[in-house]
């Protein structure tokens, strides 16, 4: 298989963020920026091996937009607009949701992987502003862990993100009793697999083999739940309870990627290379192995397509879709390179923009 570039997400991007909706791969300017997909940048640029100029650079807007999302107290805004601004009223205050969990996972992966000194001195700064709140949001905390789990990997004495960490664990919560549905929310919404592999983390930072235990038994229900003739086939966009069977529709993009997220985290903790049939599910539902057998990703483009319905991809580029399309092929395993000298882990990447 062909595999994606940063071709799209450069074409997405401009010197205030990277756009959040596009019509077919074209940048839909007028919706503006939000600081959830720039937090998902910065992860994917951090976490790409290639430290080219165009990965550094996109690595550098996502961080200024994420520094300039983050309130003097630490809270975070979500919401901007094309011209830089940031709205008033509802969308322009400062909260503890998703937004607020995903810059501090971005923050806490520069921290500890970012190439530049500046950058990861900088994002633990941000980390220990944002670290002092709390959400109510299972997601959010979700998220907000899995920064404090690669602070702790670089810091393991850093107490609050231990300290988020443990009461990450405790907002999540156990897995219930009945084994039909263990799961600790009564539907499944969207990034699911977040949830458990917050669980991994924050268990295997703190030492505590039963938390583990707990995320990776919800991981592999979940594995299974959202497998289908041998295929993934991930809970759609509206949810889905106990008694809903497969497939449902739409599907999105940022479900499989919290599975390969997971399911490598649930490898790198066990050691077990089950695990990997997870990450290999992923990845083959954007190349087609799905409920509809459509590739989802535009090998013109680089772009991720924005869901799957039962008629077929939903054709718009947009940057959650192509976010969640790198953040999964980084789990792929890299080609050996020109001339024999070795072999990588993970997927070779154009930067161009010609790639459109």
């Amino acid at each position: 298989m062909t595999l994606p570039a940063f071709g799209h997400v450069l074409s997405l991007t401009d010197e205030i963020g990277i756009f959040e909706h596009a019509d077919h791969a074209e940048p839909r300017r007028e919706h503006g920026y939000c600081t959830d997909d720039a937090a998902r940048l910065l992860i994917v640029a951090v976490r790409e091996p290639d430290h080219s100029q165009a990965i550094r650079e996109l690595s550098r807007t996502a961080f200024r937009f994420l520094a300039a999302s983050q309130s003097a107290t630490g809270t975070v805004r979500n919401r901007r607009s094309a011209n830089g601004r940031w709205p008033g009223r509802w969308h322009g205050r400062h909260v503890t949701d998703d937004c607020w969990g995903r810059s501090l996972w971005a923050f806490g992966t520069a921290a500890r992987s970012a190439p530049e000194d500046w950058m990861r001195s900088s994002a633990m700064s941000y980390f220990d502003h944002g670290v002092k709140h709390r959400s109510v949001h299972r997601r959010s905390m979700a998220f907000a862990a899995l920064g404090a789990a690669e602070v702790a990997a670089y810091d393991h004495r850093h107490l609050r993100a231990r300290s988020l960490l443990a009461d990450a664990i405790t907002t999540i919560g156990r897995p219930g009793t009945d084994p039909r549905w263990p799961w600790p929310e009564t539907r499944l919404s969207y990034a699911n697999a977040a949830l458990p592999e917050a669980l991994i983390a924050a268990g295997h930072v703190l030492d505590r083999p039963d938390v583990v235990d707990d995320g990776l038994s919800l991981l592999g229900w979940l594995l299974d739940r959202e497998t289908h003739d041998g295929h993934l086939s991930p809970t759609p966009a509206g949810g889905s309870d106990r008694d809903a069977t497969a497939p449902r529709f739409d599907q999105q993009p940022i479900e499989v990627a919290a599975i390969a997220d997971a399911c490598a985290r649930a490898h790198a903790v066990t050691g077990d290379d089950a695990w990997r049939r997870g990450v290999d599910l992923a990845i083959g539902w954007f190349a087609g192995a799905n409920d509809v057998g459509a590739v989802m990703w535009d090998s013109a483009t680089s772009g991720g397509y924005d869901g799957l319905t039962p008629d077929g991809p939903n054709l718009n580029q947009g940057a959650e879709s192509t976010l969640a399309l790198i953040a999964t092929m980084q789990h792929a395993p890299r080609p050996e390179p020109i001339g024999g000298r070795g072999s990588v882990t993970g997927p070779v990447w154009s930067t161009s923009r010609a790639a459109r």
